[in-house]
């Protein structure tokens, strides 16, 4: 994918490198206090002066760990803000063109690990996600890094897919598709929800296409290879393909994004039309 030298979303909350330690008093931890109050009735030492030495050491511990996480991934987060802007241009074109709306973009929290948000925590347990409490997409880049060791799809345009899929269920918040699916959660059995999501998430796979589609037309962004590494990362991410890794065999029923055949097939769908009429999946599915 050609992305570098162009411009770059600010609408990028960066939490690389901040800290996840215990609540501290003063940048002491609990438990470090307590440490030093029974230093100090055995040695006799005023108590203060080793809180005082122990606030510098972890505090110069921390300025290192915060120097060394914000240097990593730094490419992929450059990557990534560029990707994002990307499809801020090219939804506000389509919702002001095909659905005479104003487009809303999201926020996107880059992280190294976890971290959390008004859906719960982000991270490798549970991948990228999307949420609609804070309209803002939650990607790892240590997930997109390891996209082609974890899961065989490696590539730019692999990690590109990912945050488009992501980009996706906020168009679909903001077309109120999200919100009737999760209103229906409380009357459908759970194999029937499930379908319910697997269209959710293979429509989120057609917007995916469908972004890169006009990505193409409006800024050339494509190299040779893309949209094999876009259907790479749609087929590695498979629920058939991910219960067999997982398990070594495959439910149907506890599928809830779609196969990888049907993730690869609604991506190329997007890509050849680019267009809200073919997106629906709650009606040919």
């Amino acid at each position: 994918m050609k992305w570098k030298g162009r411009q770059t979303s600010s609408n990028v909350e960066d939490r690389r490198g901040m800290s996840r330690g215990t609540k501290s008093v003063g940048g002491i931890g609990v438990t470090g206090i307590i440490i030093a109050i029974v230093y100090t009735l055995i040695t006799g030492q005023d108590p203060s002066v080793i809180l005082q030495q122990t606030s510098g050491v972890r505090q110069q511990s921390q300025q290192g760990y915060n120097s060394a996480a914000a240097g990593e991934n730094e490419e992929i987060a450059q990557f990534s803000k560029v990707v994002l802007k990307d499809t801020e241009d090219v939804w506000a074109k389509l919702f002001k063109e095909q659905l005479g709306k104003t487009y809303i973009p999201p926020k996107m929290v880059v992280f190294n690990g976890y971290t959390t948000g008004a859906c719960g925590i982000a991270g490798k347990s549970t991948g990228p996600y999307y949420c609609p409490a804070d309209r803002k997409v939650y990607m790892d880049l240590n997930f997109l890094r390891d996209l082609g060791r974890n899961y065989g799809a490696s590539g730019d345009f692999a990690m590109a897919y990912v945050i488009a899929h992501e980009v996706g269920h906020h168009i679909q918040n903001l077309l109120g598709i999200m919100e009737k699916v999760q209103r229906q959660r409380q009357y459908l059995s759970k194999k029937e929800y499930n379908k319910l999501s697997v269209k959710l998430e293979l429509q989120a796979d057609f917007f995916a296409g469908m972004w890169a589609h006009h990505a193409q037309k409006m800024k050339h962004i494509l190299e040779k290879g893309d949209i094999e590494e876009a259907l790479g990362a749609a087929s590695a991410v498979g629920d058939d393909r991910l219960q067999k890794r997982a398990q070594g065999y495959v439910v149907p029923d506890a599928f809830t994004h779609g196969t990888s055949k049907q993730r690869t097939e609604w991506f190329m769908r997007g890509f050849k039309y680019g267009d809200f009429n073919y997106s629906n999946t709650f009606e040919e599915l």
